[in-house]
């Protein structure tokens, strides 16, 4: 058992994430999987502490990535790939989920065409740490009586210390057939 004392140390040494940098820095990840270099957007879709869904900026489900076959772009945007928003809005309605009174967690602000889905969705709370040019998602999230909140970027770093843990010891990777 882990005295009073290291338990202190522990604390001192690492701060729990806030909810909103949780689901923030869950979005960050979601990002990661993107496949459009001209943007990589993260959405985690979340109601009481519960996260509905996820998406990231990617082509069609069974087409070709921009990372692949290049960006087609149309007025500076491409439109080879669907928003994080509008993949995370697809993920929920194919799984029945209803977003009503959900919070979107999202990397970027929304572009005006995001913004009006979150909205229509049900979406009540936003929440970015970065912005996008060109939107009027703020004023529609404004005429709508949605919650706009920025927020700092989250650490980029996921804390992670294995070696911490007395009951856990790294994995052997195993070998792929």
């Amino acid at each position: 058992m882990a005295s009073d004392g290291h338990r202190q140390n522990a604390a001192v040494e690492r701060r729990r994430p806030s909810w909103d940098e949780y689901f923030l820095k869950l979005a960050m990840l979601a990002s990661e999987r993107a496949t459009c270099p001209r943007m990589h957007c993260g959405c985690v879709l979340v109601r009481d502490r519960f996260v509905l869904s996820t998406g990231y900026n990617g082509s069609l489900p069974g087409t070709p990535h921009c990372t692949t076959h290049g960006c087609i772009v149309v007025n500076n945007h491409c439109v080879r790939t669907n928003h994080a928003e509008i993949n995370a809005i697809c993920q929920a309605a194919q799984h029945g989920i209803s977003l009503t009174g959900a919070t979107a967690y999202v990397t970027n602000m929304p572009c005006t065409a995001c913004a009006k889905a979150l909205v229509a969705a049900g979406v009540r709370r936003v929440v970015i740490f970065s912005d996008f040019h060109e939107t009027l998602a703020e004023t529609f999230f404004a005429e709508s009586g949605v919650a706009l909140d920025r927020l700092p970027m989250p650490d980029r770093d996921i804390h992670y210390h294995l070696e911490r843990y007395s009951s856990a010891r790294a994995c052997e990777p195993s070998a792929t057939p």
